[in-house]
C-alpha cells in the first residue's frame, strides 16, 4: 500500500573499487572485507541519516525534512570518509596476509551522492522501499564524470536544503548529463583534499591532567545526534537554562574552527570561539564572559553500547589571577552544564526534540 509522499535528503556512500576486488580476489575474504568496511560506513551515517538498504558495495540513507543544518550534514560525510579511510589504514597495516584481496584493500576508496527531493516509503515483501524520481536520479549520480574516486557530490537541490554557500565553502561546480532524467547541476566535494588537510591541523584538547572541573553524562543516543545538539544554536539555546539565543558567526560559511558564539542571556553575554572542531569526536571552545571569566572546555563525545558518554572539561587556567577568577564564578556557571546534560537526557527520551535523522 502506498504512503503519503514525503520530502527529504538522499544519500548515497559508494566504495569505489569494490567490483575489481571482487572479480581478482578470493570471495569469503572479499566479502568479509566488505562487510567491515560498509559497517564502518553505516555507523558513520547513523544519526543524521537513516538506512533505507544496504546495495552491495553502498548504503542508500535518506533524512526527512526539507531543511538541514549544513555544517552538520557535510561533518557527517567528511567524518564518515575520515572513519573509512581510518579503518582501510588499520586493515593495511594490521594484515600479514598476501592474497590478492588483502593486496587491492588500499585501493578501496568511498564516494557520495547526495540529492533532495519527494519519496515514497512503502512496504514491499516485508521491508521498506524508498520509491520516486528522485530516487532514481540519485542513483543515476553514482555513474558520473568526477574525476577523483574520493568525492561528494551534492547536488543543487540538496545544497539548498543545506543553506550552505558552496562557493564560499569551496566547493566545484559540477553537472551531469542523463537521457532520463535530464541535466543534474551540483557540487563536488574533494574528500582526498579535506583529509590532507584535517589530518595537518593541530589539535587542541583539554586532557585530564589539565582539567580544572569535569562534568560528565550518558545519552541514549548516537554521538552525531548528540553532537547537533551540543553545537547547532537552536538546539544548544534550548538546553542552557537562561539563554535566550545564540548568534552564530561562522567562518566560511560553515561551523568549525574560528567559529565565533554570541550567548545572549538577560541582561548578559558570554562568547566563544572554536578552537578545535573534530565531528563526532570532540570540540575545543575559548569561552569568555567579559569582566568575569575567561577558560578552555573540551567537550568529548565518546559512543557506548547505549548510545553516547558526554564529557566536559574545564581547563585549568594558568595564571594565579585566572585562576581565582574561575574559582570564582565557578559556582555561577558549572551547574550550567549539568542542567544542559540533564536538558539533553530528556530530550533523548522524546524523539520529537531530537535533530533530524535521529
Amino acid at each position: 500500500m502506498l504512503r503519503e509522499q514525503e520530502h527529504g535528503a538522499l544519500v548515497i556512500g559508494d566504495i569505489s573499487g569494490y567490483t575489481g576486488l571482487l572479480v581478482a580476489s578470493e570471495l569469503d575474504h572479499a566479502q568479509d572485507v566488505l562487510r567491515d568496511l560498509t559497517r564502518v560506513l553505516v555507523d558513520g551515517l547513523r544519526g543524521q541519516l537513516r538506512l533505507a538498504k544496504l546495495e552491495g558495495d553502498a548504503a542508500f540513507c535518506y533524512a526527512i525534512g526539507d531543511r538541514f543544518d549544513g555544517s552538520t550534514m557535510l561533518d557527517t560525510l567528511e567524518s564518515a570518509y575520515g572513519a573509512f579511510r581510518r579503518r582501510l589504514d588499520a586493515i593495511e597495516r594490521a594484515t600479514t596476509c598476501d592474497c590478492n584481496a588483502c593486496v587491492l584493500i588500499p585501493r578501496l576508496d568511498l564516494k557520495f551522492v547526495a540529492h533532495h527531493g519527494a519519496f515514497v516509503r512503502e512496504r514491499l515483501y516485508g521491508t521498506e522501499e524508498l520509491t520516486g524520481t528522485d530516487v532514481i536520479v540519485v542513483h543515476r549520480l553514482l555513474k558520473n564524470t568526477v574525476a577523483s574516486t574520493a568525492y561528494a557530490f551534492l547536488t543543487d537541490v540538496f545544497v539548498a536544503a543545506c543553506g550552505v554557500d558552496p562557493g564560499a565553502i569551496g566547493l566545484q561546480a559540477h553537472r551531469e548529463s542523463y537521457d532520463d532524467v535530464g541535466e543534474v547541476r551540483g557540487w563536488v566535494h574533494d574528500l582526498h583534499a579535506w583529509l590532507e588537510r584535517d589530518r595537518d591541523r593541530r589539535r587542541v584538547r583539554v586532557t585530564e591532567r589539565t582539567t580544572f572541573e569535569q562534568i560528565e553524562g550518558d545519552l541514549r543516543v548516537p554521538a552525531s545526534v548528540a553532537w547537533t545538539m551540543l553545537t547547532e544554536p537552536s538546539h544548544r539555546a534550548r538546553l542552557i537554562p537562561g539563554v535566550e539565543r545564540i548568534d552564530e558567526a561562522p567562518i566560511d560559511g560553515r561551523r568549525g574552527i574560528g567559529t565565533r558564539n554570541h550567548c545572549v542571556h538577560g541582561d548578559g553575554a558570554s562568547l566563544e570561539e572554536v578552537l578545535d572542531w573534530r565531528p563526532f569526536e570532540y570540540f575545543t571552545f575559548d569561552q569568555r564572559i567579559p569582566g568575569v571569566v575567561h577558560y578552555v572546555s573540551t567537550t568529548e563525545l565518546t559512543p557506548t553500547p547505549e548510545g553516547t558518554h558526554v564529557t566536559i572539561r574545564i581547563q585549568r587556567p594558568r595564571s594565579a589571577k585566572e585562576r581565582a577568577a574561575l574559582e570564582a564564578a565557578a559556582p555561577a556557571f558549572l551547574p550550567l552544564y549539568a542542567a544542559a546534560i540533564s536538558a539533553m537526557e530528556a530530550a533523548a527520551a522524546r524523539s520529537s526534540e531530537l535533530p533530524v535523522g535521529a
